[in-house]
């Protein structure tokens, strides 16, 4: 598996929709499912992290003096 900090989310979602297939089939043998398995986690948290990381990022907004601060949308009643 490729160094997973360098890998964007989209190609992260990608290989790890590879190794669900995979997977999937059914037919392979146990050593190698349980190696997928654990890249699979790996991916799933890297997405995770990225995720989160980005839901951090559209929370905040930079104020006039160059600060950030939390931005909240306020629904109409």
């Amino acid at each position: 598996m490729e160094e997973e900090n360098s890998l964007s989310f989209e190609e992260a979602m990608l290989q790890l929709e590879k190794i669900v297939e995979k997977l999937e089939q059914g037919d392979v043998p146990l050593e190698k499912a349980i190696s997928y398995y654990q890249d699979g986690m790996k991916l799933s948290k890297l997405c995770g992290d990225k995720l989160t990381n980005v839901q951090e990022q559209m929370t905040k907004i930079m104020n006039e003096q160059g600060q950030f601060e939390t931005f909240e949308v306020q629904e109409e009643e």
